[in-house]
């Protein structure tokens, strides 16, 4: 489940402020281990999800992540010009990011074997505009203007950003990850050509970086991205993440057997009813139909106002109405 360790468990709200922040959280290896396994200890999952951040890389770049309470994260030094651009260099992964791959050493220790662990990171596209707007944001303003105004930055900035991306996930890998996802959070407020270019191209590019790792599925989730399903899943990944605004026996007609279809039920039926929620999953796994090649998943991340109940609930669901 798409952030399964997070900030619906009161056993996480408690381990963060012990932490004192959220990056000590995440910069802590046994730390980020506690909060992978939280969930898994709750529910029946059929995976450990890494827990960290998308940011990570962006900071390993010098540009001053920092998360202020109730807005979320921010960036000292934004990227702003060509000059921004040429300044930031692709980090060397041991040195600026080993946290993370030690968290992943220990995490697979920690399982013994129980479920795989999946791995991440953003897409170029979606870390660039944090790295662009400084900030979060709703109106991309300042990613797009670059986009339109001086694509050569951008483009890039892109490139440092995918080579980035795909050492960071090969040393996931190296460090025990047994499947990986890259985020496309932002792609979907891109235009038809503007996504192809400056989104799926790049992830394309990491999925060609990784193609040599045989036995480690990836899974691209382009959040919005229904109208480029056939694009997404002819990239050589080896899963397809869904929204919720796709139904799955269309996407299952329109990429066939190439990927696996992982999704996609709306996050917000898990603040409804038990018997809500179990409506909602017998759909969409009869929607899917027979065969293999569904993940069910959220559609997007579960929201911190989540009751854990319905989360049991979502999870046992899933587990008594799938084919076996």
């Amino acid at each position: 489940m798409m952030r399964q360790a997070g900030r619906y468990l009161p056993e996480y709200r408690a381990i963060r402020k012990e932490a004192g922040s959220f990056m000590n959280l995440c910069t802590n290896p046994e730390l980020a281990c506690e909060v992978t396994l939280q969930p898994l200890r709750r529910y029946e999952f059929d995976a450990a999800i890494l827990f960290s951040d998308i940011l990570t890389i962006p900071d390993a770049m010098g540009l001053g992540l920092h998360f202020v309470e109730g807005e979320g994260p921010k960036f000292e030094r934004p990227i702003r010009s060509k000059s921004d651009v040429a300044a930031i260099s692709v980090p060397d992964i041991a040195s600026t990011l080993g946290y993370v791959t030690d968290a992943v050493s220990v995490i697979r220790r920690e399982l013994k074997g129980q479920v795989p662990l999946i791995g991440f990171s953003g897409s170029p596209w979606t870390l660039a505009t944090y790295m662009v707007e400084g900030q979060s944001t709703r109106e991309f303003r300042l990613i797009k203007g670059m986009l339109y105004d001086d694509p050569e930055s951008l483009h890039m900035l892109l490139d440092k950003l995918a080579t980035s991306v795909s050492q960071y996930l090969q040393a996931q890998i190296d460090a025990g990850a047994q499947a990986l996802q890259i985020f496309d959070t932002w792609g979907g407020v891109l235009s038809d050509a503007a996504y192809r270019e400056f989104s799926l191209f790049y992830m394309s590019k990491i999925v060609a970086d990784l193609s040599h790792n045989k036995d480690i599925p990836i899974i691209l989730f382009t959040k919005n991205g229904s109208p480029w399903l056939e694009e997404i899943a002819d990239t050589g990944c080896n899963a397809l993440g869904l929204d919720w605004s796709v139904g799955i026996d269309d996407a299952r007609r329109r990429v066939g057997d190439k990927v696996a279809l992982q999704g996609n039920m709306d996050p917000a039926i898990l603040r409804t009813s038990p018997t809500a929620i179990e409506t909602e999953v017998k759909r969409i796994l009869d929607a899917f139909g027979d065969g293999p090649g569904h993940v069910f998943n959220l559609g997007h991340g579960i929201t911190p106002d989540i009751d854990p109940e319905n989360v049991a609930a979502f999870v046992r669901a899933v587990h008594s109405q799938s084919v076996n």
